[in-house]
């Protein structure tokens, strides 16, 4: 799909980071990073960070294509949290509560 002079939108979803057009709202690209439901992203110039299942994901923002990845050895499976980022306390907040929903519908489950 060829890029317009906008600045896109970049949201995390379902393991997937997908960038849309902040005027069409077009999807541009998609990339999957992780079966996570559960996607945090922050935008530093031409990167896009994405944090999923307690790993660390560096795309690039104008193809999505992944750049490297980092596992966070030791640090757990938990929400990524970016410093500076426009993710507001509430959505944080709402995030965290699914996130122990559901960890608690796979312990019931076994």
């Amino acid at each position: 799909m060829p890029r317009r002079n906008h600045t896109p939108l970049y949201i995390g979803i379902g393991g997937h980071v997908v960038a849309i057009s902040s005027t069409s709202g077009e999807e541009i690209w998609r990339s999957k990073i992780k079966s996570s439901s559960y996607v945090t992203v922050c935008v530093v110039g031409d990167q896009v960070f994405a944090g999923a299942g307690g790993e660390l994901f560096c795309l690039s923002a104008a193809s999505g294509e992944l750049m490297w990845r980092n596992k966070l050895k030791g640090l757990g499976h938990g929400l990524i949290a970016f410093a500076g980022s426009e993710m507001s306390a509430a959505s944080m907040q709402a995030a965290q509560t699914a996130q122990a929903a559901s960890a608690a519908a796979v312990v019931a489950a076994t």
